[in-house]
């Protein structure tokens, strides 16, 4: 794929308008505030996973409406004193997998706590938390974009996020997490989940998005037709009568207007040739992060991003400000 966004020298500046809702505010602190008046309810069962030098738990919390939530907390056993926590979300169509999927930052000394996706995970690795829906959602197009998108109150999207709130304060309720230390990160569908918990939690110390979605929707399903965007545009190509609505809706959801509320260090990661979640959408939410950020850029990559260089920057950056 060659290039297809604005040019570098105008992404580096790139900020569009968030175009948020007045009552976005109020909107994310009843919604934050009903989940919490369900018990966390937070359980961490010691498992046997076969892997010797770190201890995993099988997790379960309350989520959004106090519905239960899946996840795994791996940290290693050596350890003196309790340790920042990485909790990380997962990208479009994934679940929790097994533990072995979540080796890297546990093995770098650090905890790990993983959310698993509600409704997810049968795409490309199991997911074990079914989605909940509320009464009063419309019909969609195949996938979760679109899942109750006429309405913010039932919109798929509120749900995860709030889960994703609770998923920190459980992991701040373990007794091996120091719980002034969390960092949260996650790539594609999990980086813009990244950026609305670290826009919603005051308790987030560090943020890392790699080529974050969920991030100036209307433009992305205006300049790219690759999945998950398209289903919006799918959607929206049968309902000819809810564009203004759907995209209204949204932006109770855009990861511009978390960003702007983000006070935690951040480093992103972006794909210049990346045409699931465009270069354009990612500089969007980066320039209006209120907290100090930094961003790798990968000038000839797609939606993998930096991979593995990605991962091994993200260590070094928790090192810089938790070294262990």
């Amino acid at each position: 794929m060659a290039f297809f966004d604005l040019p570098l020298d105008q992404l580096v500046t790139y900020k569009p308008a968030r175009n948020e809702p007045e009552d976005f505010d109020a909107f994310w602190h009843a919604t934050l505030s009903e989940a919490r008046a369900w018990p966390l309810n937070p359980r961490f069962d010691a498992m046997d996973s076969g892997l010797k030098l770190l201890e995993v738990y099988d997790v379960t919390f309350n989520g959004y409406a106090g519905q239960p939530i899946k996840g795994w907390l791996l940290l290693p056993r050596q350890r003196s004193g309790r340790l920042p926590c990485v909790v990380e979300y997962i990208g479009y169509g994934g679940g929790r997998g097994a533990p072995l999927n979540w080796l890297t930052f546990p093995c770098a000394g650090y905890a790990t706590l993983v959310m698993d996706t509600r409704g997810q995970g049968s795409a490309w690795q199991p997911g074990h938390t079914p989605d909940v829906e509320p009464e009063g959602s419309n019909p969609q197009h195949p996938g979760f974009m679109t899942r109750g998108v006429l309405n913010p109150a039932t919109y798929y999207y509120r749900r995860v996020f709030t889960d994703a709130v609770r998923a920190i304060e459980a992991a701040q309720g373990f007794d091996a997490v120091d719980p002034e230390r969390i960092a949260v990160t996650g790539g594609s569908q999990g980086g813009g989940i990244t950026l609305a918990a670290a826009g919603l939690s005051p308790a987030i110390k560090a943020a890392m998005p790699d080529v974050p979605f969920l991030c100036h929707y209307r433009r992305a399903t205006q300049i790219v037709e690759t999945h998950p965007y398209q289903e919006i545009s799918n959607f929206l190509k049968v309902h000819r009568n809810q564009v203004e609505t759907v995209f209204k809706n949204l932006a109770y959801f855009d990861g511009m207007s978390f960003a702007a509320r983000a006070k935690a260090p951040a480093l992103f990661s972006v794909g210049l040739m990346d045409t699931i979640c465009p270069p354009s959408t990612v500089y969007a939410a980066y320039n209006h992060y209120a907290g100090d950020r930094k961003i790798e850029v990968y000038e000839y990559n797609n939606h993998e991003g930096g991979a593995t260089f990605q991962t091994e920057a993200k260590i070094k950056f928790l090192q810089s400000l938790w070294p262990l």
